[in-house]
């Protein structure tokens, strides 16, 4: 007998879901398994606005090699070869071709993705997708002499790791080249708000620490932040990976659940099923998702 909405293991559930750059795709896993889902992008991200510096340190990773390269996102990835590939002329291919040279240590799953689509693999994944993780990977390591580039968490000057690698006699080189914009209309980050605070739902799932300070900077003037972290204890709370857990925990939310190895949105949406679907359901389109 074909599949009813009632036979699916998230039928009757409502999830909250402040995704931005993949949040149909997010959004469609959790439908297809009969989720209702509020969609309320919290963060849009940008270009950086200046290209120039980030013009000018492809060049330079290009023309004057480095020894590593230290990749924090596989957005910074994505925006640096958008930069790139718009510069026209062989920039892209020189700056492919010298990823290919040069040890790429990327600090969680999503830069190596994004290497994967270029052709390319990392040499080393930090043991744990956090800065301090990146740093215990190479702490062992003689670093004197040795030139790193560091792609930057947005705008983030991350002085944890460049005091690490500058005080080991390293030589750091960094790039930003994306910006995260606050530009989402208030008044929908206010519905999420009212939302989390009212009864309708069931769980929200936060994909980057940037929603979560986002939802908290709005939260503050909706219904103060006690309000908003009581009203957060009383919805499942999934987080994509420990760098979200973290940022939440540090705010005194519960975090009620989280991949535990491989920080994907497919692997949440499994998580999710597993917290709330109903008994004997069939999870029949696991295995046919493109992401994780």
């Amino acid at each position: 007998m074909p599949m009813t909405s009632d036979d699916l293991p998230l039928s009757g559930r409502h999830i909250a879901l402040p995704e931005s750059r993949e949040l149909d795709l997010f959004a469609d896993m959790l439908i297809k398994r009969g989720a209702s889902v509020l969609r309320c992008p919290l963060v849009s991200i940008h270009d950086a606005p200046d290209q120039q510096p980030v013009l000018a340190w492809l060049q330079r990773f290009v023309e004057q090699p480095v020894d590593d390269l230290i990749l924090l996102t596989g957005e910074g990835l994505r925006r640096l070869l958008g930069t790139a590939e718009r510069a026209g002329g062989s920039l892209k291919a020189d700056f492919i071709a010298r990823l290919s040279q040069v040890r790429k240590l990327t600090r969680g799953p999503k830069p190596g993705a994004a290497l994967r689509t270029i052709g390319l693999r990392a040499d080393l994944v930090a043991l744990e997708p956090t800065t301090e993780g990146v740093i215990r990977t190479l702490q062992s390591e003689n670093l004197l002499g040795r030139r790193i580039a560091v792609q930057l968490y947005g705008t983030e000057p991350n002085r944890l790791l460049v005091d690490f690698l500058t005080e080991a006699g390293a030589e750091v080189d960094c790039v930003a080249p994306y910006v995260y914009a606050d530009d989402v209309e208030d008044a929908q980050v206010e519905a999420l708000v009212a939302s989390v605070l009212g009864k309708s739902l069931d769980a929200i799932a936060f994909t980057s620490a940037t929603q979560v300070r986002r939802l908290f900077q709005i939260g503050r003037r909706v219904c103060g932040e006690p309000a908003l972290v009581s009203a957060l204890g009383r919805l499942c709370v999934a987080a994509v990976g420990p760098v979200v857990a973290d940022e939440l925990r540090a705010r005194g939310v519960q975090v009620d659940l989280m991949p535990e190895s491989s920080f994907f949105m497919k692997p949440l949406v499994r998580e999710l099923v597993k917290a709330l679907g109903r008994p004997g359901a069939e999870d029949s389109d696991s295995d046919q998702d493109a992401n994780g």
